[in-house]
């Protein structure tokens, strides 16, 4: 892929239905908790946590949405390029097998 592709993948994602997606799934997760059925929400939570969606949202929120977005990070780097964020897409894909997460209160 050449750099314009990776930039024009970024840009023509369909952010909407990222979101659409990842709402959905967040309110299912809180119909769950409030009816008390604490295994359904958990099984929710692992599905937002390995989605697509929430994982290029999330990218989008901290590359180019937050205000510290300019202020360099503890590797130097003040922005990622398109090819980098595909890149944190991938090793994130990668290991969400091997993040614990903490359990419902």
């Amino acid at each position: 892929m050449t750099h314009t592709t990776y930039s024009d993948d970024w840009e023509h994602s369909d952010w909407k239905k990222f979101q659409k997606t990842v709402f959905r799934l967040q309110r299912r997760i809180f119909k769950a908790v409030r009816v008390g059925d604490k295994a359904k929400a958990r099984r929710l939570q692992k599905l937002i946590f390995t989605s697509h969606a929430a994982r290029m949202l999330a990218i989008r929120q901290v590359t180019q949405l937050n205000t510290g977005k300019k202020t360099a990070g503890i590797d130097g780097k003040k922005s990622l390029t398109f090819k980098e964020r595909f890149k944190l897409e991938k090793a994130l894909r990668k290991h969400t097998k091997d993040w614990k997460h903490q359990g419902l209160r």
